[in-house]
Order: structure tokens, then sequence, then C-alpha cells
């Protein structure tokens, strides 16, 4: 599984945000998250489906790529990610307001 997500926010901004979604991603579904600089490596187990994988920052961009949790969850797991992103990337929306799942 492989996409890019656009953002439109600065990067220092966008970095934040996506720490809160690894906060919520670990407090909600146990989803470790770590980042090492502008790369976040996620991994856990979600029911059935194994996860693992990476979020790339760019500027203007999140690069996503992560093991192929098969034909019956690609497009869900895939479909999820791509509304926390679009949720948490929100400039619209506070980023002190974005839920960390406690």
């Amino acid at each position: 599984m492989e996409f890019d997500y656009p953002h439109q926010l600065e990067k220092e901004d966008a970095r934040a945000r996506l720490g809160r979604l690894g906060q919520y991603l670990q407090n909600r579904h146990g989803i470790a998250v770590s980042w090492n600089g502008d790369r976040g490596h996620f991994s856990g187990k979600y029911l059935v489906v194994h996860i693992d994988g990476e979020l790339i920052l760019g500027d203007g961009l999140v690069h996503v790529s992560g093991k192929d949790p098969g034909f019956l969850w690609r497009k869900r797991a895939s479909d999820y990610l791509k509304r926390k992103l679009g949720a948490y990337l929100d400039p619209s929306v506070a980023a002190d307001q974005l839920p960390i799942g406690r």
C-alpha cells in the first residue's frame, strides 16, 4: 500500500499534527508510532490485520507506505488513513483541538 497525501501547512505544524495522530493511533488502537526527524514508523495489529509502515513528511506532502493488508482490507485501510490525515492536517482545526484518543 502506498500513496501521497497533500497538505497546506507549514512543515512544523504538520509534524506536530502528525505527532497527535500518532498519539491517537497508539491510545485508540494500540498502534505504535515512532518518529525520527520527518520519518514516522507505525506498527501493530488491528483486529486480524498486522500493520507496518512509514510516513514521510515533506513540504506540502505526506508519503505513506506500508505492508499490504491484503485484498479484503486494502481499501478500508487506505480510506481510514486518508480520512485521519484529512482530519489531522485540516488547517481550519487548531492542532491542540485534535483528539489523542484518551
